[in-house]
């Protein structure tokens, strides 16, 4: 999110790109800039793609037997004054590997971006900047050291807002695979994430504008209170990483010296949404850059590294948010099993894929007259839902999926024994959600009638642009586990060939939370 002073004609609005943050992450982020021609859906604008990701950043090494996704929405605002000191970069992690096992790695990055524009300049006459300046630095770091309430059975807190952010998915995902720019291509995104970045917008709107956001992602019977409390939960929950799973959620903050938001606005994101602030020097774009991108590399464990490719030197402030799940497969795929095999992405296009191999395993199943499910567990309570229609029934599928009818699915599946045929692929899926946020009921923000005198008192802003991208990586590394060559001695049923040779819905979904982290089609995983 960009917030940038209006008298500052020359500042233009930023064509936000959602680069690969590091996958097992999704990313967003929000961008303010000066009001213009931005009023009004224009479907033109909305643009979903896919393209290939490269095995990870530059010198990493790909990470084995493991599953990794992430999510990070940012926002940029802008600001006259000049920024005086630099801060200092964030040094990233390194996620360290497990060798010696044998499973199948899953990396998702997702980037959000929201564009908030300055409709006035006249709140900023006569500010004072060295005040300011001062006061920022009082308030940057509020909260971090407030001691965390207690979460103990308070499970069901977070559960108020599960079955919104499933309606609002589906709501989402049927949106985006109903424009003409998404035939044929391969949709994958958030919608944890995107309603979470969503939820912090809120935080910082008022009136109609608040009342659009809460309305779209379902929360209108709810107080902004309720929502937050849920969301302080829910990323509780998450965090609470199992030895073989880890799932981190977080957000940040970075803002220009000498600007100040509203105490409320940021006491809140950091307290309820576990925002870590921090002082970009924003007249200086290139390092402005490096230390955005550092800080978002650090929490995607090096996942995403280059979300950001341009700032503006007008920049305020830029809003984050990020989910980073890196899990182990419960039951691992064959490490030789792996080989080349056809993938029909329609009657008339074949593409040859690595083809995993899972011989006589005990998978979850359902299968229908239009669809056979497959969960596909990962230790802890995170598993991969693939859904392959019949062949000629994706749409038929599409068109009757919804929360309750994917609960009962999974719910009908029962154990089986499977030889399980899966690709390894790696896609890159982006959009541009702001016109497709204004369809769904999302229109004032977007306007000069847009009200976030809860982000800032001094400057008017409107959301400029929504950019989102998800990445998944799905490949089998490491050895034979131990015991994958017993003999088995008791008689039993055949297993069930299941061969995912065609396109797929595929979620990712996480038990204790009742959220879908992940979600969307894969039609190329060549692409």
């Amino acid at each position: 999110m960009i917030v940038k002073d209006t008298k500052l004609n020359h500042a233009q609005p930023l064509n936000f790109r959602v680069d690969n943050f590091n996958y097992g992450k999704t990313g967003h982020v929000v961008h303010a800039c000066p009001n213009k021609n931005i009023d009004g859906p224009n479907r033109e604008n909305d643009k979903v793609s896919a393209e290939p990701v490269s095995a990870g950043p530059s010198g990493a090494g790909p990470v084995e037997a493991e599953s990794t996704v992430s999510t990070e929405p940012a926002v940029e605002w802008c600001a006259t004054g000049p920024a005086e000191t630099e801060p200092t970069p964030t040094q990233p992690t390194n996620t360290d590997t497990q060798p010696g096992t044998m499973w199948r790695k899953i990396q998702c990055c997702l980037t959000f971006a929201l564009l908030l524009m300055v409709a006035s300049a006249d709140h900023h006459e006569g500010h004072d900047d060295a005040e300011h300046s001062a006061d920022h630095h009082n308030h940057l770091h509020h909260g971090q050291n407030e001691p965390h309430p207690n979460h103990e059975g308070n499970d069901h807190h977070s559960h108020k807002i599960s079955a919104q952010n499933a309606d609002f998915a589906f709501a989402l995902y049927n949106k985006l695979n109903s424009h003409d720019d998404t035939k044929g291509k391969n949709i994958f995104f958030s919608p944890l994430s995107i309603s979470m970045a969503l939820s912090m917008l809120a935080v910082g709107a008022k009136g109609e504008t608040h009342s659009q956001i809460f309305s779209t992602l379902g929360y209108s019977s709810l107080t902004e209170d309720q929502v937050n409390e849920a969301y302080e939960h829910l990323m509780h929950m998450l965090d609470h990483s199992q030895e073989a799973m880890l799932l981190e959620t977080g957000g940040g903050l970075a803002v220009r010296e000498g600007f100040k938001p509203v105490d409320k606005f940021l006491k809140d994101l950091q307290h309820f949404y576990h925002t870590e602030a921090f002082a970009v020097d924003f007249s200086k774009p290139k390092v402005a850059v490096e230390e955005v991108n550092k800080f978002i590399a650090k929490k995607t464990k090096d996942t995403i590294t280059d979300m950001v490719e341009s700032l503006e030197p007008e920049t305020i402030m830029v809003i984050i948010n990020y989910i980073y799940f890196k899990g182990k497969w419960e039951k691992p795929f064959l490490a030789d099993g792996t080989r080349k095999s056809n993938f029909h992405v329609d009657e008339n296009t074949r593409v040859s894929v690595d083809m995993m191999k899972a011989k006589d395993e005990q998978y979850s199943v359902y299968i229908s007259k239009n669809f056979t499910l497959v969960n596909l567990p990962y230790h802890g309570n995170a598993s991969m839902v693939v859904i392959l229609p019949s062949e000629g029934k994706m749409e038929e599928v599409e068109k009757h999926i919804n929360k309750d009818e994917l609960r009962d699915w999974i719910q009908k599946a029962h154990s089986r024994s499977v030889e399980l045929y899966m690709p390894k692929f790696s896609i890159s899926a982006s959009a541009s959600l702001g016109d497709t946020l204004q369809e769904m009921g999302i229109v004032e923000a977007f306007t000069d009638k847009a009200n976030f005198t809860g982000m800032s008192e001094d400057v008017e802003l409107k959301v400029s642009e929504v950019l989102h991208k998800a990445i998944l990586k799905v490949d089998e590394k490491g050895t034979e586990a131990a015991g994958s060559t017993t003999v088995e001695i008791v008689q039993r049923a055949m297993p069930v060939p299941i061969k995912i040779n065609r396109p797929f819905l595929v979620f990712i979904v996480e038990e204790a939370v009742k959220s879908i982290l992940f979600m969307g089609k894969i039609v190329n995983p060549a692409e």
